[in-house]
């Protein structure tokens, strides 16, 4: 796992989320998290289905949603501190999909590392308004600690955006998603390829 970690927003999204991720797959995402808090479950579910579709060849994960991961055949969960206990949503996905945890300190990064997941989203690394329970920001220094301690792939998430990237991958990140940098503007491709520049 290594560079762009591509998450849909329905609601900053200039050109649509469909639009946005056929457009990261033409940058060579390899990531797609489908996330829409404010959709109803059938909404979820329709537009996880499309995403499938058109990520037929890249890893799809879904925010949150164990049930609509497998209704639709998804490649893995995201899963925040407060959402359904890792331990469970490994009995209900399987041992086979993915199962990223959101961290937000070393102690928990640690403890998802040893829990069994599969990569790490720590978060906010910057202020960010595109999570409003995102919390204070823990800066890329976090990011080192946890890379001294932990071997999973680490994602990092937050207020990124093409200032303050290379500082976030210099720190030793092995992903990181900026996605009002991202979503907001005219051509997505075009700024996915400025950020992996510093890959």
């Amino acid at each position: 796992m290594r560079g762009i970690y591509f998450v849909t927003d329905k609601e900053l999204s200039r050109a649509g989320i469909f639009s946005d991720v056929k457009n990261a797959l033409k940058a060579g995402v390899g990531v797609v998290q489908y996330r829409n808090k404010q959709a109803s479950t059938e909404e979820m579910f329709k537009e996880a289905s499309k995403l499938r579709q058109i990520c037929k060849d890249t890893i799809l994960i879904i925010n949150d949603r164990i049930d609509i991961a497998l209704a639709v055949g998804a490649d893995g969960v995201h899963l925040g501190q407060g959402d359904m206990p890792y331990a469970v949503a490994r009995k209900l996905i399987g041992k086979i999909r993915i199962i990223g945890l959101t961290v937000h300190n070393l102690r928990e990064a640690i403890q998802a590392e040893k829990s069994g997941a599969d990569y790490l989203g720590v978060s906010p690394i910057f202020p960010t308004s595109t999570k409003k329970d995102a919390g204070s920001a823990c800066g890329p220094d976090l990011i080192r600690k946890i890379k001294k301690h932990v071997k999973i792939p680490v994602v990092a998430v937050g207020g990124i955006n093409l200032s303050n990237a290379k500082q976030v991958i210099s720190s030793g990140a092995d992903c990181l998603c900026a996605i009002q940098a991202l979503v907001t503007k005219k051509d997505v491709k075009k700024e996915i390829g400025k950020f992996q520049r510093f890959f």
